[in-house]
């Protein structure tokens, strides 16, 4: 019972967190010159095109974007591989990547408003640059937890459709579809509200990862109440 608490715990984390990467791909790719920060394989295509077209800026733009996402990942492996005890539903370590990958995200909140929500030249290949470095470092955490993902849902996508095909119902689907939908759904958030309202975009990516971190801290401050008690 206590495991499958925390696995709910966990998977109701990745719901979450997925939110954010739909608003932060959605602004990306509407705002910051049609590219994206975590569908990397998307990104890859992009850079092909721009080969192919002999477009300058878009080499650029997709260019940044491999390469910040590469230094995410750079970043977020040594904290998110930092592991304590074994077994844990969600490791100390995988918050700490994700307060790493906070950090990024408030930067990019920083420039984003200073420049109006219409950043140009250097400006917008570095907020494309910490978009993609964040959404690195918030692969690397969630690679931690195992077979899970809230940046590539390819092969999410797959498995849930294989699943449902086959009706061969695996341990948790109801995650795959949550982030399936969540991603969705930032995306749909994200990319109104920097359309629209581009002041308030900050709030939408950081608001679920910030959530994630805090119920990840609580989950674990409470967890030693939840063990087993001993026999006087």
């Amino acid at each position: 019972m206590k495991r499958s608490w925390q696995g709910g715990a966990r998977d109701g984390l990745l719901v979450l967190l997925t939110l954010t990467t739909g608003a932060v791909d959605a602004s990306c790719f509407l705002h910051l010159g049609n590219v994206f920060s975590s569908v990397i394989t998307g990104n890859l295509v992009l850079l092909g095109v721009a080969v192919a077209t002999q477009s300058g800026s878009l080499a650029i733009h997709s260019g940044t974007a491999l390469a910040g996402y590469a230094a995410g990942v750079l970043i977020g492996a040594p904290i998110a591989t930092r592991r304590g005890s074994g077994g844990e539903t969600w490791p100390p370590s995988v918050t700490a990547t994700l307060v790493a990958e906070f950090c990024v995200l408030a930067g990019f909140s920083v420039g984003w408003e200073l420049t109006g929500g219409s950043p140009g030249g250097t400006a917008r290949l570095l907020l494309i640059a910490g978009l993609a470095m964040a959404m690195g470092i918030q692969s690397a955490a969630v690679r931690e937890l195992g077979g899970m993902s809230t940046t590539y849902l390819t092969g999410t996508l797959t498995a849930v459709i294989a699943e449902l095909a086959t009706r061969d119902r695996k341990p948790g689907l109801a995650r795959s579809v949550g982030v399936l939908v969540a991603i969705v759904s930032g995306a749909v958030a994200g990319g109104l509200v920097a359309g629209h309202a581009p002041a308030w975009l900050p709030a939408v990516i950081l608001a679920p990862l910030a959530g994630v971190v805090i119920a990840s801290v609580t989950l674990e401050a409470v967890k030693p109440a939840s063990g087993p008690r001993r026999d006087r």
